[in-house]
């Protein structure tokens, strides 16, 4: 499993970018389906996981 965690991170690294679009443009889905109500905690989530893959937060 260690090996496994490592590429993960490896991997998270490498492409730190792509990831923080992909995260920002589940969150944007997931604010649009739940018509805005939580909006707050959706941004908080995806800053907060945006921030563990790499270098944090790449595009806004």
């Amino acid at each position: 499993m260690g090996n496994f965690m490592d590429k993960a991170k490896d991997f998270a690294k490498k492409h730190d970018q792509q990831i923080d679009q992909g995260l920002r443009k589940a969150g944007e889905m997931a604010d649009k389906r739940t018509g805005g109500k939580y909006k707050d905690r959706i941004d908080k989530a995806v800053d907060q996981a945006q921030t563990r893959t790499g270098g944090g937060d790449q595009v806004r």
